[in-house]
């Protein structure tokens, strides 16, 4: 099993120009385990319908009549304001 001390001569190892990239990575591998989940999860691959589409068309046209609920109103209903 590798050990901390390999790694650390590994670093010692790179490049001026390649420092960046590996901390990133390194930095990657430390974040939270949910967003690390959210950030490796598979893209979804369920097809998007016309019927979809279509509702989705339908709602942005209301959105844009002004028939959408303000957030404001959302959030003092759900009593955050």
């Amino acid at each position: 099993m590798p050990t901390k001390q390999q790694l650390h001569e590994a670093i010692e190892r790179l490049t001026d120009s390649e420092i960046p990239a590996a901390l990133r990575y390194i930095e990657f591998l430390s974040i939270d385990p949910a967003l690390y989940s959210l950030l490796t999860a598979p893209l979804d691959d369920e097809p998007y319908t016309p019927e979809q589409q279509q509702r989705d068309m339908e709602a942005d046209a209301a959105i844009e009549r002004g028939e959408g609920i303000p957030h404001e109103v959302i959030a003092r209903e759900f009593g955050l304001s």
